[in-house]
């Protein structure tokens, strides 16, 4: 009998990737760091899920036969639920990132990367997640929702629907792809790009001298909320825009969101930030009762998004007599005080 009651409340598709980032000189390259959608977005769920909540925190890491031994335990320490699988026959996939001016950011895979698909939930607890995070294009977010749902629905006719998520891979938010775009947002609860993503589809560019063309990209979500997101147009879109903060929008809601680190001295990797989000949005979305409840998921993933910025990798966990910190900070704190400034927040 499938395990359809699942603790699992997130699941993502993202890889895991061992990273190398080289910096404008004189700043040194840093090698060796847990890197990846998959990593970011689970860091972000996790920022918000303490043990034994942790376990609730889905992810796959596959080790190839040069995976660091360091890394295993750096995995455990975080005590979530990843399905950690052996692939000897294999490196481990690596990634290479450059930064230039203004955050340019180039990357390349340095060994062959897994990609993972919905063959890979079969007969785990993670196909029984109650949220899921997709990082694909339009065709493929079709393909994996319908994929993901029919082995659910094989092994548990009655199961209810998980929650979808959708990030938009950047390279194929373009013109070309707009009409798959329109259909892929039928399969989703949540579409999820920074502006710079919305305006590829459409061909525009969503950016003013100092901060992003609020009024272009209110007026671009209108045209994918019009079009219908979600089975039954109910769906959202969170969109991401960096220092600019958020935008959340449904039908009868839009409201933007500041960003929680004011100061770009506080930004010192933006890697993963989007990623990390995500993850925070997710269990945001799942513990707090759903997408009704989308600026309260949309705080979450800030939160977690600053804690994933403020270094280059991952943030550091640790254990206080007050319970879990990330570079220090309980989280519960920094998401009071976010909730007090967002009270005072005018909106652009």
């Amino acid at each position: 009998m499938a395990n359809t009651s699942s603790n699992i409340d997130f699941c993502t598709l993202g890889m895991f990737i061992i990273d190398e980032i080289e910096f404008p000189p004189p700043r040194p390259p840093v090698k060796g760091i847990v890197g990846g959608a998959g990593s970011y977005s689970a860091l972000g769920a996790r920022i918000f899920s303490a043990p034994p909540q942790s376990r609730s925190v889905g992810w796959i890491v596959d080790c190839g036969s040069d995976f660091p031994a360091e890394l295993r335990d750096f995995i455990a320490s975080w005590d979530s639920g990843v399905l950690i699988r052996e692939t000897p026959d294999r490196l481990t996939t690596r990634g290479w990132n450059g930064y230039g001016e203004n955050e340019h950011r180039a990357f390349r895979y340095m060994t062959p990367k897994l990609r993972l698909a919905h063959e890979d939930l079969k007969d785990t607890d993670l196909l029984w997640a109650k949220s899921f995070h997709l990082i694909c294009s339009p065709v493929r977010c079709i393909e994996l929702v319908k994929n993901i749902l029919g082995l659910r629905i094989a092994a548990s006719p009655t199961t209810e629907r998980p929650l979808f998520i959708w990030e938009p891979v950047p390279d194929l938010c373009v013109p070309d792809e707009f009409d798959n775009c329109l259909e892929a947002l039928k399969h989703v609860d949540v579409v999820s790009p920074n502006h710079g993503e919305l305006g590829g589809f459409f061909g525009q560019p969503t950016d003013e001298k100092d901060h992003v063309d609020y009024r272009l990209v209110e007026s671009l979500c209108d045209e994918w909320l019009d079009s219908g997101i979600g089975p039954n147009g109910s769906g959202s879109i969170v969109l991401r825009s960096g220092k600019d903060g958020c935008l959340v929008a449904r039908r009868g809601l839009r409201k933007w969101m500041p960003a929680y680190h004011q100061s770009s001295e506080k930004v010192i990797d933006p890697t993963g930030g989007g990623n990390g989000f995500l993850g925070g949005l997710a269990v945001g979305l799942v513990r707090s009762g759903g997408v009704a409840e989308l600026e309260e998921a949309a705080a979450w993933g800030s939160i977690s998004a600053s804690f994933a910025i403020e270094q280059v990798g991952m943030p550091v966990l640790a254990q206080s007599p007050q319970g879990e910190t990330w570079n220090g900070v309980r989280v519960e704190d920094r998401l009071s005080e976010f909730k007090q400034r967002l009270d005072r927040y005018v909106q652009p």
